[in-house]
């Protein structure tokens, strides 16, 4: 990869991180579609995040302080005990983010080799961009969008990080899952939006100091160097796009995401049929 086909990516990642048409799709897409040509791989994307995650830190750095804070302050035990209520809406909220962050620990450790080969089949990405766009309009149509954050329960918080889980298939997109879930349960756009957010921090910070760690060279892989680069990309564009999401959501609905999954997901099946994308990293073009 060269150091412009690094800030490609980083700039695709920072664009779509956050939106809900699934940064692991753009990825991988435009990565075949470059010079150098082929999937990145989980690895690249799940590094890259680390990008867009520290823009979230950025951005939200009161909100997850206070956050943090709190739930500290009402553990019982530990220096801190006792200095702040059990009823906390703050220390209520951190125990919120880690129960929702376990579905795609967990999922993501059973069904790691999956993730990284076979789910990242391009057929597969168009389906999930295509049928998980549908449901995103559907909720944003029929949601009561009334309820917000304070008003969450633990039923809500599992079926928020089950919803964050099915990101792990290239296609659903972290953002989109949450922010579908949330309009479902009734929650508003914005307060939605705000949860996937923050929920996603302890996944993706995990993910990718996991992978850092532990992914092994590959021949064809992005170096260091051209991962570095991408990663800083997607931190300065990743938050811009915080702050112009947040506000758009505001007045506007869903729909326009909507319709480009489905149009995205129509321009990868006709790449797949013509030959210019392979289903799998490395393989023949359909």
């Amino acid at each position: 990869m060269t150091w412009w086909e690094a800030v490609v990516l980083g700039l695709v990642q920072g664009l779509t991180e956050f939106l809900p048409i699934s940064s692991s799709a753009h990825i991988r897409v435009v990565g075949e579609l470059l010079p150098g040509g082929g999937d990145p791989g989980a690895a690249f994307t799940a590094i890259t995040q680390l990008g867009t995650e520290t823009a979230v830190l950025l951005y939200f750095r009161r909100d997850i302080v206070r956050i943090v804070k709190a739930w500290f302050g009402a553990l019982p035990v530990g220096p801190w005990k006792g200095t702040v209520p059990r009823s906390d809406p703050d220390a209520r909220m951190g125990w919120l983010i880690i129960l929702g962050s376990i579905p795609i620990v967990v999922l993501g450790l059973l069904f790691e080799d999956a993730i990284e080969t076979s789910l990242r089949h391009l057929a597969i990405t168009a389906a999930m961009l295509a049928g998980f766009g549908l449901l995103l309009g559907f909720a944003d149509t029929t949601g009561k969008k009334t309820k917000q954050l304070g008003e969450m329960s633990w039923r809500d918080g599992i079926l928020f990080g089950l919803a964050q889980a099915l990101a792990l298939i290239p296609g659903v997109s972290r953002s989109g899952g949450t922010i579908t879930m949330g309009l479902l349960l009734g929650y508003t756009r914005e307060a939605a939006a705000r949860y996937a957010f923050l929920l996603a921090v302890p996944a993706v910070f995990g993910s990718g100091l996991y992978q850092l760690v532990t992914a092994e060279p590959t021949p064809g892989a992005p170096g260091a160097g051209a991962t570095g680069l991408a990663t800083l990309v997607a931190f300065g564009v990743g938050f811009l796009v915080i702050v112009w999401f947040l506000k758009l959501i505001s007045t506007r609905s869903y729909w326009p995401f909507v319709w480009y999954r489905l149009a995205l997901a129509a321009a990868i099946v006709v790449l797949l049929l013509t030959g210019v994308l392979s289903p799998l990293a490395g393989t023949a073009g359909a």
